[in-house]
């Protein structure tokens, strides 16, 4: 029987018979190599796009194209900071929002956070951290790893950010699919969280996520051993208390993010 006239008997159109579903591919150890790599380079050179990468892995003796680091860029959710394209690319059906926070004064916690999910190596594997942080204060106000890049994690980490700090006034983020998807989009929109997010070639626009998880990487991760998320975990949950807690910071006069964070709500408190 031929494919038009099975689609005829089953009333169904032609070009759907085309599609075979297929199941996500896991990670090959190769390209998961190769990716531990792209983390380093990118960690060390954050203004490297896909083709510096390439570039600087076929220095180093990798047989890679532009277009397979561009790939594993993607499943990273690695961005080059600086002015060019997002790789964080919003589907088909996820919603878009404009970018409410141009020029707007930020004076106060809880007015403005941001989120974003970075890509972080364990062993021969890698997870996702998600974390929110508050623009006024730089403090961590929430965290989550997890294996995959989905908006139920996503939304698992922001719904325990409000139910321990309360909820901003807007949360900010980049088009990414996951912070379009319409769980993510009803749990701002339940909670009256006004939701804002960058425009692509606009990495300025998160840019304090964006230095958060290089400090991680680079201040805390690369200097400690871990081999299991359980391990992986507490690393980043002590990271979290020392960032938060002990680590000053010149653009806060020299002083925590706590310390801004809980006095600004102590004062609008009062």
């Amino acid at each position: 029987m031929t494919r038009k006239r099975a689609s005829e008997l089953l009333g169904v159109p032609r070009s759907s018979t085309y599609y075979e579903r297929r199941e996500k591919k896991e990670t090959s150890e190769e390209d998961e190599r190769l990716m531990a790599k792209i983390d380093g380079i990118h960690a060390d050179n954050p203004a490297y796009g896909a083709r510096k990468i390439a570039r600087q892995l076929r220095k180093d003796g990798e047989d890679v194209t532009r277009w397979h680091v561009t790939s594993l860029m993607h499943e990273m959710n690695i961005r080059p900071c600086c002015p060019l394209p997002s790789l964080s690319k919003p589907s088909k059906r996820s919603k878009r929002f404009p970018y409410l926070l141009k020029g707007k004064k930020i004076l106060f916690p809880n007015q403005v956070w941001s989120t974003d999910i970075t890509y972080v190596q364990i062993g021969g594997h890698h997870m996702y951290l998600t974390a929110v942080i508050d623009w006024h204060s730089r403090y961590i106000v929430g965290w989550r790893l997890s294996d995959t890049m989905r908006a139920e994690d996503v939304v698992r980490c922001v719904r325990r950010a409000f139910a321990e700090h309360g909820t901003p006034s807007v949360m900010n983020s980049d088009q990414g699919s996951v912070f379009g998807s319409d769980v993510y989009v009803s749990l701002l929109a339940s909670n009256r969280v006004t939701q804002s997010m960058y425009g692509r070639a606009r990495w300025r626009d998160n840019v304090l996520m964006e230095r958060w998880f290089r400090t991680l990487k680079s201040e805390w991760l690369r200097t400690h051993e871990y081999s299991t998320p359980k391990e992986l975990g507490r690393l980043v949950a002590e990271f979290v208390g020392y960032y938060n807690d002990a680590r000053i910071h010149q653009s806060l006069g020299y002083d925590t993010p706590a310390s801004w964070y809980y006095a600004g709500i102590n004062e609008r408190v009062a």
